[in-house]
């Protein structure tokens, strides 16, 4: 399963954590998960991605695995698409950013996806690997994102 990280404050720029909106999101996306049989949790290093992470690790007993984002975003997919497939058979639990989560998905051997837009919060992507098989689900959850472009269509400016 893949998300993009909770709402984000807009300080500090570089590296802001959660809003109180992003907050109570983990915490849906941990109940939402609660049942699942997660066996491992994977995020970027930033603050964002490891409070998105946090309450689904917890509710589970696990450590987040940690892949630092670095460029080009297409190598640090890989990155993430190895760690994935070193858990065979269990639900892993991935939080990316706006431009990390179509080319995570693409690196699972999922479809193309055009990055997310600022405002996209609320989709949950579930790959399903079955050897060489993939089956691709797109879901959302916690409170709906605002409306996005149509595909191909420019993000709304800030």
């Amino acid at each position: 399963m893949i998300v993009r990280h909770a709402e984000k404050a807009a300080q500090p720029a570089d590296d802001p954590p959660l809003t109180a909106a992003g907050v109570v999101r983990a915490r849906e996306l941990a109940t939402l998960l609660g049942t699942a049989d997660v066996g491992a949790v994977i995020a970027t290093q930033l603050i964002r991605s490891q409070e998105t992470a946090r309450p689904t690790a917890q509710a589970h007993g696990l450590a987040i695995e940690t892949i630092t984002r670095r460029l080009p975003i297409a190598e640090h997919a890989r990155d993430v698409a190895t760690a994935v497939r070193r858990h065979p058979g269990k639900t892993v639990l991935v939080v990316g950013h706006g431009e990390t989560v179509a080319a995570i998905v693409a690196a699972l051997g999922g479809p193309r996806l055009a990055d997310l837009c600022g405002s996209d919060y609320s989709n949950l992507y579930t790959l399903i690997l079955d050897g060489s098989s993939v089956r691709f689900i797109r879901s959302t959850y916690g409170m709906p994102s605002p409306p996005q472009p149509e595909a191909g269509m420019p993000c709304p400016a800030p």
